[in-house]
C-alpha cells in the first residue's frame, strides 16, 4: 500500500493537534498493538534536508509526539486512532523559511515491518502576536 498525501498547516506559536484513523483495505480500523511511530518534517524530500522536528510515539497528548490512543489519549489500541501532537512552544521554533513549506513522512512500526503510513507537505502560518 502506497502512503496517502495529505497537505497539512501548522500555525507557529500555537498547539498543533490532529487525528487519523488507520484502516486497513477491508475499511477496518488497524489495532496498534505492538507499534510505534516515528514523522519527521524536513526542509526537502531527502533524509539530507534540515530538520525542523522529530516526532515519536508518546504516551502522552501533553508532548509533542504521536499518541496512539488518538488526541484524547484513552481510545483502545484497537481503534486505530492516531494523534499526532505539537506544542505550543515547538511550533514557535519552526521556521521553514521564505517559501513557508516543508515535507513529512509518518511511519508505523510493528517488529522489523515499516510502514510509511503519510507523507505530504507541511505549510507554515506564521505567528505576528509573540
Amino acid at each position: 500500500m502506497a502512503a496517502g498525501l495529505y497537505t497539512f498547516t501548522i500555525e507557529q506559536g500555537a498547539t498543533y493537534q490532529s487525528e487519523i484513523t488507520w484502516k486497513n483495505a477491508a475499511n477496518t480500523a488497524v489495532n496498534l498493538t505492538g507499534y510505534t511511530a516515528r514523522m519527521q518534517i524536513r526542509s526537502e524530500q531527502t533524509g539530507s534536508g534540515t530538520l525542523y522536528q522529530t516526532l515519536n510515539t508518546s504516551a502522552s497528548i501533553a508532548n509533542t509526539g504521536i499518541c496512539l490512543s488518538g488526541s484524547a489519549g484513552t481510545n483502545p489500541l484497537s481503534s486505530g486512532s492516531i494523534a499526532i501532537t505539537i506544542t505550543a512552544t515547538d511550533t514557535a521554533a519552526l521556521n521553514f523559511g521564505t517559501d513557508d513549506m516543508a515535507y513529512y513522512d509518518l511511519e508505523m512500526t510493528s517488529g522489523t515491518t515499516v510502514t510509511r503510513l503519510l507523507q505530504g507537505k507541511v505549510k507554515l502560518s506564521k505567528q505576528v502576536t509573540i
